[in-house]
């Protein structure tokens, strides 16, 4: 039983935390459960909003917890209607989630996804991503986490007619590097007590932190699984992802993990490959990214790369991409390409630096 001078956030434990800290009150169990619904199904800010229990049960939680949120500073509006939100933490830092529709030809959104971080800042230092040049300052705990869907998914039925239809983690931070709270933050987004949303439309992206991929493997949560490659060779990885320097990150030991994954999982891994002018966009380098694609069943997602100030790096020309799309194809590999969205408010790949906003 936790002391009764200790006040703890509710919204940053797992649910079997939260169970395990209700029934430490004294509480019946299935309290727990109530209150799991009130904050993720319902969203609510304060106890007394839990109508369900009685008043002295929320007057004794008022006392020894409170739920944490987010605080909403401003959002940013792109002409091709990407959302940029900013947020504070109680630490003050900052965070951004970038909600990005998709439209019909009637103008009409008939997908929309969010992007959601997972830390402030970014500790693998990738020499082309303005998140990386930030450092690493902190580690996002579930609720966190899960409120930037919460709040994106109100944003995109008032602002889109419809939910959020995808999530992807690869917004601030490497994921895997705050691993549990990241699959926290999954088990409530699709709990039915929660948002219900289906695993398959929720991608985690790793820089290709190979033990990770392994463990993510092993926790079955059936949601996809991105590698952000961005060069086919160690040589060329190893200048721009320090990550690949190690032994235990480099290409072999990726190779190694994604062939456990797919085996284990049975799901097709994508590689995000940014097209870098004159780095990484020759034939030779789709021949080696086609060589990479053939360690287990995998697609492509090619992201035309969004200038940072200071990187050096500059975006393929369309007529270099349709050379190389055409050498992957060839070999049969799965394409797809990821034009920028939300360029103009800075919210596009690579481009989160929430340190640099105004408040």
């Amino acid at each position: 039983m936790m002391e009764s001078h200790e006040v703890i956030d509710l919204k940053s434990l797992s649910r079997s935390a939260l169970s395990s800290f209700i029934e430490g009150l004294g509480f019946p169990k299935y309290r727990a459960d109530q209150i799991f619904r009130w904050m993720y199904q319902s969203g609510v800010a304060e106890f007394d909003e839990m109508t369900n229990l009685p008043l002295a049960d929320r007057q004794r939680l008022a006392d020894v917890a409170f739920l944490g949120s987010l605080k909403m500073i401003r959002d940013f509006r792109s002409s091709d209607g990407t959302i940029k939100i900013l947020f504070a933490l109680p630490s003050a830092r900052k965070i951004e989630t970038v909600l990005i529709p998709d439209f019909d030809s009637t103008g009409k959104a008939v997908r929309t996804t969010v992007c959601v971080s997972s830390q402030v800042g970014c500790a693998m230092g990738c020499t082309f991503c303005a998140t990386g040049l930030m450092g690493f300052h902190e580690n996002l705990d579930s609720g966190q986490i899960f409120d930037q869907v919460f709040y994106a998914n109100r944003l995109s039925e008032q602002t889109f007619s419809r939910p959020v239809s995808n999530i992807v983690y690869m917004g601030m931070g490497e994921p895997f590097l705050n691993f549990g709270a990241v699959l926290d933050s999954v088990n409530k987004i699709t709990s039915s007590s929660g948002l219900e949303m289906a695993p398959k439309r929720i991608t985690i992206s790793t820089v290709g932190l190979a033990a990770r991929i392994r463990d993510f493997a092993d926790a079955h949560t059936r949601c996809n699984l991105a590698v952000s490659l961005h060069a086919p060779t160690d040589q060329k990885r190893s200048s721009i992802m320090p990550i690949n320097k190690k032994r235990k990150t480099d290409l072999e030991a990726l190779k190694g993990a994604v062939i456990y994954y797919t085996g284990r999982t049975g799901l097709p891994v994508t590689y995000e490959y940014c097209m870098f002018s004159g780095f990484n966009d020759s034939e030779a380098d789709a021949l080696a990214l086609a060589a990479v694609t053939k360690w287990a069943p995998s697609k492509v997602n090619l992201i035309m790369y969004n200038p940072v100030d200071s990187t050096g790096f500059q975006r393929t020309e369309e007529t270099q991409l349709d050379r190389f799309i055409r050498i992957l194809v060839k070999k049969r590999i799965r394409v797809t390409v990821r034009r920028s969205r939300g360029q103009d408010i800075n919210a596009a790949c690579g481009q989160l630096a929430a340190e640099n906003l105004p408040a």
